[in-house]
């Protein structure tokens, strides 16, 4: 795997990715929305941008909700563990953004940035290292 590669995939191996080239953006996000989903203070992504930087192999299923933006996005996860493997974005078609811990590799993730750090939850801190964004990243 080189620099720019980053392979993973669900808990089952159903479900396959590669992702090539540098991360756009390394961040945890703590909106509502990422906390309820993840069951926890919030989530976390490495974010890819091309047509074709993040590559699949296995089926996913996906299920969508409304961000603050109003935009729509799109969770996938693998239909037999239930794994999330990454999110797509209806008003961004070419920004992938895959959960780190489902990397080969998990250990390569290196967040930059909070984002809804507004809505932080007293018990999930952050290093304070990162930059703070009261909502999300700017368009």
């Amino acid at each position: 795997m080189s620099q720019t590669t980053y392979c993973g995939g669900c808990a089952c191996g159903a479900v396959r990715y590669e992702a090539t080239g540098a991360p756009v953006a390394e961040l945890h996000c703590q909106c509502r929305h990422c906390q309820m989903r993840s069951g926890t203070g919030h989530s976390s992504y490495l974010v890819f941008a091309g047509v074709d930087a993040v590559r699949v192999a296995g089926r996913l299923q996906g299920w969508s909700v409304a961000g603050d933006s109003g935009n729509e996005k799109t969770h996938a996860f693998c239909p037999t563990c239930g794994t999330p493997v990454l999110l797509t974005f209806v008003a961004a078609p070419t920004i992938t953004a895959i959960h780190p811990a489902s990397l080969d590799a998990p250990e390569r993730f290196h967040p930059t940035l909070v984002a809804y750090g507004s809505r932080a939850l007293g018990w999930d801190r952050h290093d304070p290292a990162l930059t703070v964004l009261a909502k999300g990243p700017p368009a």
